[in-house]
């Protein structure tokens, strides 16, 4: 699926193919086929799909006029106004540029297939010709089918309501899809659409109309991905991109960005302070809000990125139960609140669980799928993948199947190499209990890591009851009739730490028996303050995990530039988004120069490095560690439990 050269689309050549367009608005014949007629047998919904199938009133042939239907719809929704209401004449509009699009992209497969030479040939082809012609004629059509639908959505979506759930149910399928020629093609696939769009229990209201069409240009595209896989002389299609000139809209292959992505996912709500522990988990999830807000639409770049600050992959890892699914929902609450209030479009978009496919292939077109969103330089993105391990786990494992090796091999590619365009709006998320299962390639990706770690003084554990019980407090006030801590206010620890520095100031030495023997070794040779020192210290990790590469190095230096970079955004710019958020990019960034030189005269640059060297060296060696201590650990439970099988065994119980 290399897109190797990009095609302009240009307006004054779609300015041509308007007019034929606009013919088939106003009026396409199509005669229904005899399967589409009998299939209201099997209807789930009898009286939208009888009627689709009597659409012809008994004759075979039918005239049908999409523009006359949306008059008459005019008529019957708002019979008293003069002009055209605003939704139908977007949705008029938006079919006719959809329309319009699709024939030129045909043209354009005509020509680079060589199917128009075939066309001009037509009458002199022997039989393998002739199966050539016929085989690029059905291609064709799906490709300019596809090519409408996908402009028409990509025009109507921002006028389309976010929950389409009530026009889904209502709509009942397209009872045919004809490939045969690209003019029955539109003929056929109009035909529907407007019998759809002529039944009163579909239409409701003006803003129906344009619900109804996303809904159904978005099942046209489904029909044609279930047929792509039949269609042959499709290399033109994959190897290239077509780009509309003085817009954002561009065609790759089939690849549809709008596929379950283009709406953000819900979530629910949560604030920071209901969790309880995790403050490096917490103070990290509010740097990543606060570095992505950062991001500069108009010159489509982070200054954060510029500064060595932001981490389009991340990862956050601990046991079981100790709030990932939490600080996810906690992480999308924050940017959604500040997105909606600076006005900014805001994607939460999570990996789907059914991501791995049995069908080969079929991973990787998903997970394309997935990742293609997250390069839309028009919204801020938060892309979390929860328990990563699944999808993501070690490609050398026994029993992995090839979809995950498909998975894997996509997120590489995007994440980087020449498909991975980072504009500084988006980030990855992994979330896992199983670091140590995930593939060794992905880890080395991961920008940014922290622990969640869930409560861990005894202050957490009185502030996790505390959020429990306070509920019963408000119901039953004095039910509760338990003795309050005397030092300690409720959740005073929960709040959001300053700094890194808050948190890692108790860092002196690796806490993992081989990283400490080797930062001993590298210490005798030279002072922590010296350069030579990191350097052996790399060396001497090399010999013990002899995967430890220069990527590991750089991970390490981003970690470094990002404490360069911890510093608050000033509360007043939340307040005001014209004193930062709404500045031009280069104010932005001399605003987040001087803040970070603030910060920097406060810190130690050698003890930064030193802390953040142990920090990763550790969790390097914990990975590593955990999967063989995990193997000896349920050998050794296995053995107990045996042995104290036998002992019952042998005491006659």
């Amino acid at each position: 699926m290399e897109h190797n050269s990009t095609f302009p689309i240009k307006q004054n050549e779609l300015d041509m193919l308007r007019d034929e367009a606009t013919d088939y608005i106003k009026s396409i014949q199509w005669e229904q086929g005899n399967k589409a007629k009998s299939r209201e047998k099997e209807a789930k919904d009898d009286s939208i799909l009888l009627y689709l199938s009597r659409a012809n009133n008994g004759s075979n042939v039918s005239i049908t006029s999409v523009s006359k239907t949306i008059l008459a719809l005019k008529k019957r929704l708002l019979p008293d106004s003069i002009a055209i209401p605003v939704h139908l004449n977007q949705t008029l509009f938006a079919i006719q540029e959809g329309l319009t699009l699709g024939i030129w992209i045909k043209d354009a497969f005509y020509d680079a297939s060589g199917l128009s030479s075939l066309n001009e040939r037509k009458s002199a082809l022997d039989h393998s010709g002739k199966r050539e012609f016929e085989s690029k004629l059905q291609t064709a059509t799906a490709f300019q089918l596809f090519a409408t639908s996908y402009k028409t959505l990509h025009d109507l979506k921002p006028f389309a309501s976010d929950d389409l759930s009530v026009m889904k149910q209502k709509f009942a399928g397209i009872p045919e899809v004809s490939l045969l020629s690209p003019l029955k093609g539109i003929a056929c696939s109009l035909f529907y659409f407007d019998k759809y769009l002529s039944h009163p229990d579909i239409i409701k209201t003006d803003k129906d109309v344009v619900d109804f069409t996303v809904v159904y240009f978005e099942a046209l595209i489904d029909e044609i991905q279930l047929r792509k896989s039949s269609l042959e002389y499709t290399e033109t299609i994959l190897d290239r991109t077509y780009k509309l000139e003085n817009s954002d809209f561009a065609i790759s292959g089939w690849e549809n960005v709008f596929a379950g992505t283009a709406k953000s996912v819900e979530f629910n709500k949560v604030q920071f302070e209901q969790i309880v522990g995790n403050k490096d988990a917490k103070h990290f999830a509010r740097r990543l809000t606060e570095r992505m807000l950062s991001y500069d639409f108009e010159a489509q770049k982070n200054p954060f990125q510029e500064l060595g600050g932001f981490m389009p992959v991340f990862m956050g890892y601990g046991i079981p139960g100790t709030g990932k699914s939490m600080l996810i929902a906690a992480i999308a609450t924050r940017l959604k609140e500040h997105c909606d209030n600076l006005d900014i479009p805001f994607l939460f978009h999570p990996m789907p669980d059914t991501l791995i496919s049995t069908f080969q292939g079929g991973s990787a077109e998903k997970m394309v799928e997935w990742m293609k969103p997250m390069q839309d330089p028009t919204k801020i993105i938060f892309a979390p993948i929860d328990d990563a391990e699944n999808n993501l786990q070690e490609r050398t494992a026994q029993g992995v199947s090839a979809g995950v090796k498909e998975v894997i091999g996509v997120f590489l590619r995007y994440t980087e190499g020449a498909y991975a365009v980072n504009y500084g709006n988006s980030s990855v998320g992994l979330f896992t209990n199983l670091p140590e299962m995930l593939d060794k390639a992905v880890i080395s990706r991961v920008q940014g890591r922290f622990k969640i770690d869930g409560a861990r003084t005894a202050h957490d554990f009185l502030d996790q009851d505390y959020i429990w019980w306070k509920k019963f407090e408000k119901t039953i006030p004095n039910f509760v009739n338990m003795q309050n801590p005397a030092e300690y206010e409720f959740l005073k620890d929960q709040g959001l730490a300053k700094s890194m520095g808050d948190i890692l100031n108790t860092i002196e030495k690796p806490s993992e028996e081989r990283v400490l023997e080797a930062y001993d070794r590298a210490a005798q040779q030279h002072k922590t303050n010296e350069h030579l020192f990191f350097a052996t210290l790399y060396k001497e990790i090399q010999k013990i995990f002899p995967f430890f590469s220069s990527r590991d190095v750089r991970n390490i230096q981003s970690a470094i530039s990002l404490r360069l970079t911890d510093f608050d955004l000033e509360q007043d710019w939340f307040d005001n988004p014209e004193v930062y958020f709404k500045k031009d990019y280069e104010t932005k960034f001399n605003m987040l120069q001087e803040l970070m030189k603030a910060n920097m005269k406060g810190l130690d640059f050698s003890e930064i490095r030193r802390q953040e060297v142990v920090r990763y060296l550790d969790n390097v060696a914990t990975i590593a560690d955990t999967d063989f201590k995990r193997k000896v650990d349920e050998r050794v439970n296995q053995l107990n439990i045996d042995l104290e099988a036998r002992r019952n065994f042998e005491n006659g119980n």
